[in-house]
């Protein structure tokens, strides 16, 4: 990028240290349980042999991350017992003393360096001006804005708490290097990203047909299909070693102890619910509320019998499992078909016409969508893993933008839910629209040549948002809706979200799709 010289990077210093001390105002902010999820781990890589890790059941929150994460959390665990060795003991059940709220607090705050360090190199990956132009709109300051002041990173991280700036890290910079030509660097990162949290595997076949197709196949046909004798036996051994090195390394002590088939059963639980606790604003969140609304209308006109209306929870907490009561219940096989089928479509034509770079982090995208419009007991956090790489995209290209304001306006405002506690009510409004108005204005600014963002409808819809808030954050606590229903708030925002996102999943199917040449260039200014 011509516009970035040496020098002028000293913007995003300032950014990133602008963003920590962010985070650090947010130390004393409300925690959420899995601030005692990850204590706990700490508590079990600390004080447990490695042999008993994933069968430590003290607590409810056993460890069902990948072995690299339970290695991650074993060395945090040495520095902790500097803050208080009391957090390390695996009976001192939800202990929260100022030291270890402190410690783990500042340890998402300094892993989150991994991150910072990602979008610089993402900031060098996008297209930059010919003409100079002001700092304020270059695509590299937009997109070093969007994602180190996302506000989902930050309420999820830094006040409900978890450790998704690192592991987006991870993400980003595999992104990045594949967007660098630099395949096996990207492959190795993405390995170690699997091997530190497994739902990242939502976007693995968007990485596995890119890295065959584009690395394995050296040349491709005139009419841009794959290009047979070219294959490159060589390569595909060298991208295999790595990837299967990472995995040997992190399972394989635990192959070793003869513990896989209790690692992979904490892996993948799938005696939980479809839905997580707070409803994703996906395609099952819109099936829930259509049973629910049969089921009501069925006993209300007397078609249903009350006593064998299904009374379970729809999200299922830690085991329990859901019946619908007018639709068909739905199985983990029928939603991994589902997904499979919504990203099948994308993969082929990654396969097909690779596109580049650019075409495999749309492929991506959309298998990180489809996962989460489609997968099984989704966490409405997922949306993050299309959030952030889109931020990519928007800075590129005019119909891309609009598809990222619509994507993360409605995915961050379906994590409001997870922030309930009264002091934390004005800081993620205020955080929320901060973000909001600079991503709308920031963007359309870059793309002021090219028309607006958004259509009318859309903008309505957006609109509409404000009113379902002011609904449940103001008017919905005052009535007597609050005995009789309870899920109400909860139900109309993820109703709510999910048109959007399933809005924005299907026009980027469509933006894929239908441009065969690969994604529209936004015209030098």
């Amino acid at each position: 990028m011509a516009a970035l010289t040496a020098v002028s990077w000293s913007w995003f210093l300032t950014l990133s240290i602008g963003v920590s001390l962010l985070k650090c105002l947010l130390i004393t902010t409300y925690h959420s349980t899995d601030f005692e999820v990850h204590r706990n781990w700490l508590a079990i890589t600390h004080s447990l042999p490695v042999s008993q890790w994933y069968y430590e059941a003290t607590s409810e929150w056993t460890l069902d991350y990948p072995p690299l994460f339970a290695w991650f959390e074993y060395g945090l665990s040495h520095i902790a017992k500097y803050f208080d060795k009391e957090m390390l003991v695996i009976q001192h059940l939800n202990h929260a003393s100022p030291a270890t709220v402190l410690f783990q607090r500042l340890s998402v705050i300094l892993t989150d360096i991994v991150f910072i360090y990602t979008v610089r190199e993402c900031c060098r990956c996008v297209n930059g001006r010919k003409e100079p132009k002001e700092l304020l709109e270059e695509p590299a300051f937009i997109l070093a804005m969007l994602l180190l002041w996302n506000f989902g990173l930050l309420i999820i991280d830094h006040i409900h708490f978890q450790y998704n700036g690192f592991l987006f890290g991870f993400l980003l910079l595999s992104v990045a290097r594949l967007l660098q030509n630099r395949h096996l660097e990207g492959a190795l990162v993405f390995a170690v990203l699997l091997n530190l949290k497994h739902i990242y595997l939502y976007v693995a076949p968007a990485y596995g047909i890119y890295l065959l197709r584009s690395y394995c196949f050296t040349k491709s046909a005139p009419d841009g299909s794959v290009k047979w004798s070219s294959f490159s036996f060589t390569r595909l051994v060298a991208l295999g070693t790595i990837v299967c090195s990472v995995f040997a390394v992190s399972f394989g002590p635990f192959i070793a102890m003869g513990q896989l088939p209790q690692v992979l059963s904490r892996l993948f639980p799938f005696k939980r619910g479809l839905c997580h606790a707070y409803w994703a604003p996906n395609f099952w969140a819109l099936y829930n509320a259509v049973d629910k609304a049969l089921s009501i209308l069925g006993l209300k006109l007397k078609l249903l019998d009350a006593d064998g209306a299904s009374k379970a929870s729809m999200t299922g907490g830690l085991v329990q499992e859901f019946q619908h009561t007018v639709l068909p219940s739905v199985s983990p096989l029928t939603t991994f078909i589902c997904t499979l089928v919504s990203i099948t479509p994308a993969v082929l034509c990654l396969w097909r016409k690779p596109q580049g770079p650019r075409g495999f982090l749309r492929c991506l995208i959309i298998c990180a969508l489809g996962s989460f419009m489609f997968g099984w007991h989704v966490h409405e956090k997922a949306i993050l893993i299309a959030i952030l790489p889109l931020s990519l995209m928007a800075v590129d290209n005019r119909r891309d933008a609009g598809i990222f304001i619509i994507l993360t306006t409605t995915g961050h405002l379906s994590l409001f839910p997870l922030i309930f506690t009264a002091p934390e009510q004005p800081i993620k409004i205020l955080l929320m629209l901060l973000f909001t108005i600079y991503s709308l204005a920031s963007l359309q600014r870059l793309f002021r040549k090219e028309g607006s963002l958004l259509s009318w409808l859309e903008a309505v819809y957006l609109t509409g948002l404000v009113p379902l808030e002011v609904f449940c954050e103001v008017v919905y606590p005052l009535t007597s809706w609050q005995q009789t229903l309870p899920f109400l708030p909860l139900l109309l925002t993820s109703v709510y979200c999910a048109l959007g996102v399933t809005y924005s999943f299907f026009k980027l199917y469509l933006s894929m799709l239908t441009e065969p040449e690969g994604m529209q260039k936004r015209k030098d200014q």
